[in-house]
């Protein structure tokens, strides 16, 4: 007796009700992958780490066709992501690619942080780690000017907005 082939599928279910979707999914035996990032949010009194979806109401499900309806009767799923009525199987390469990403070092860490022109900031990932300077300006989502105050001139950087941190003004005594 051959072994029925699973494949992977991509479900959309409820806003916000990713995580409880997929605990459930694997409660009932099924094969789940939720890519998910951790993201510093700010709120007026506090920074927290929390982990997100990395893509919002999306999760991957490894089945069968038999499994089918087992999934789409979980509670928050909405439906199988569809061509022509019938659900498209994702690729078991772009799940791969998706776990490499996210487990490579330059995976993206989505900081809410709010920056200010002024502001010093550092690289903490990538090929510029480490670099400081004082944040001039922004130029589009991913270039900012910083200057490198023991050089005294300021350049513009690539660099993702998600690489960079403020450092903390020390109290003055």
């Amino acid at each position: 007796m051959s072994a029925v082939p699973k494949s992977w599928f991509a479900i959309y279910c409820r806003s916000r009700n990713e995580k409880k979707v997929n605990a459930l999914l694997l409660h009932d035996g099924i094969e789940t992958y939720l890519p998910i990032l951790k993201t510093l949010k700010q709120w007026s009194d506090r920074k927290k780490w929390v982990e997100e979806p990395l893509f919002r109401s999306y999760i991957f499900v490894h089945i069968t066709l038999k499994e089918y309806m087992k999934v789409l009767q979980t509670d928050g799923v909405v439906r199988f992501i569809t061509f022509e009525g019938k659900p498209v199987p994702v690729p078991p390469q772009q799940i791969i690619a998706i776990k490499q990403f996210l487990d490579s070092e330059d995976a993206p860490h989505m900081v809410n942080e709010s920056f200010q022109i002024g502001d010093r900031v550092e690289v903490f990932r990538g090929s510029l780690k480490g670099l400081a300077g004082n944040l001039v300006d922004w130029r589009g989502k991913q270039k900012v000017r910083i200057e490198i105050e023991s050089i005294g001139q300021s350049i513009v950087l690539t660099v993702p907005r998600s690489y960079l941190k403020v450092i903390p003004k020390q109290d003055a005594v």
